[in-house]
Parts: structure tokens; sequence; C-alpha cells
């Protein structure tokens, strides 16, 4: 199988290559020296399975993510589906912000709407991403609409408590409002249509994301 490299991150290089025909993307998540051997094939090994965990717990819940085609322990690899046919959000959102600058907040209204609903689909069951930014959102041309899917779910976890739901939310306001400029009102039609998703725990993680805003702009102010 021909490996061709693809993108490398701060914890994993990706591949495209073909598995069983079918283009995929292979994730391996490479060693890091400064830890024990055994340590970190450990804690590795249970990072690549917290990851395929939540991919396939998504989609059980009908969250779009890469459909996963094999796990290979032996050199950490998860191999998964390739979307050729999706953009990033970050690219899509900067492309409509250059194509419509007068408009472009109306043009990407909705799409903000389906993010707030996958998102609190996600928290409703329990599963925090770890990573929220538009680059880890793909937007797929499907036969009659758009599909969002999420990606990368390197840093996920499972989580009850409001607190990782709000830090996950606020990830995503911080690297919305730095990546793509004058996108405020994007992010207040995401709460809204997550809250609408969300009826019964919304408000204890909105409630968490405002204390969460409120201690980074202390941090802010300290330096």
């Amino acid at each position: 199988m021909e490996l061709l490299p693809f993108k490398q991150g701060a914890e994993a290089r990706l591949y495209t290559s073909s598995f069983y025909g079918k283009p995929c993307i292979v994730k391996e998540r490479f060693s890091k020296s400064y830890r024990h051997p055994k340590l970190d094939k450990s804690l590795t090994t249970q990072r690549i399975k917290a990851e395929v965990r939540a991919m396939l717990r998504c989609r059980t819940f009908g969250i779009p993510t890469p459909t996963v085609y094999f796990v290979n322990l032996e050199n950490n690899s998860i191999y998964m589906e390739h979307m050729k046919d999706a953009v990033t959000l970050r690219q899509y959102i900067e492309d409509i912000q250059l194509q419509h600058p007068e408009t472009f907040i109306e043009v990407l209204t909705p799409l903000a709407g389906v993010v707030g609903k996958l998102l609190a689909k996600m928290h409703s069951n329990n599963i925090v991403h770890g990573d929220l930014t538009t680059s880890n959102m793909l937007l797929q041309e499907a036969a009659e609409n758009s599909v969002l899917v999420l990606i990368d779910f390197g840093l996920s976890y499972g989580a009850t408590l409001a607190e990782d739901k709000g830090v996950d939310l606020y990830v995503l306001e911080r690297a919305l409002l730095s990546t793509h400029p004058n996108t405020e009102c994007l992010f207040e039609t995401i709460l809204i249509s997550y809250k609408a998703e969300y009826k019964n725990g919304a408000a204890d993680v909105i409630s968490k994301l405002d204390e969460i805003r409120l201690r980074g702009r202390k941090r802010t102010m300290v330096g």
C-alpha cells in the first residue's frame, strides 16, 4: 500500500492512500521521544482508541464523520475515508468573505445554524471534541445539498460536565473570531441553534461558557 504525504500536525502525520480500492486518509500518530517507550505506546494506543470511539459514537447519533476503515495499533494508524469532494469550513468561509464582502453574514448564517445543531447533538450525547476549529470541519457537496462533517477527534473524550462542553464552545469561538474577522454574529447564530437543539442542557453549558469567557478576559488583562 503506497502512502503519499498529505499533511502533518503536532500529534500525527496524514497520508493519502487507498483501502481496497477506496480513497483513504491514513493518520499515523508519532511517538514522543521524551516519554518512556512503554508509557508512550500505552498513551498513544489510548488516544487512538478514544479517537475512533468518538467518531463511531458520532455516526451512531447522526453526526457526520469520516468512515473508519481499519485501525492498526502496531504502527499507530487509523485508515479512514478520504472526502475528496470536501473543503474545510475555514476555506469555505474565507471564499465567501472574498466573494460577498458586504453580505457574507447573510450567506453564512444558515451554515452557522447547522454547526450549532451538530455541536448540540454531540454534546447532548456527552462527546467533547477537544479541538473545535473551522479547519476541523469539512463541507462536503452531496447530491442535493451540502453536508457538514466533523474531523480530527484526536483530543476528544467523553464528558458529562457542562464545563467541558463550555470549553469546547469557547475554543470554537476563539478560533472563529481569530481566523475569520467580523463573524461575531455567526457565533451568536451557532449558540441560538445549539440552544434550540440541546433543550435540556444548553443553559448550563452557555452559563459555563460565559464564566470561561470572563476567566479568559482576566488572564488577558493580567498578561
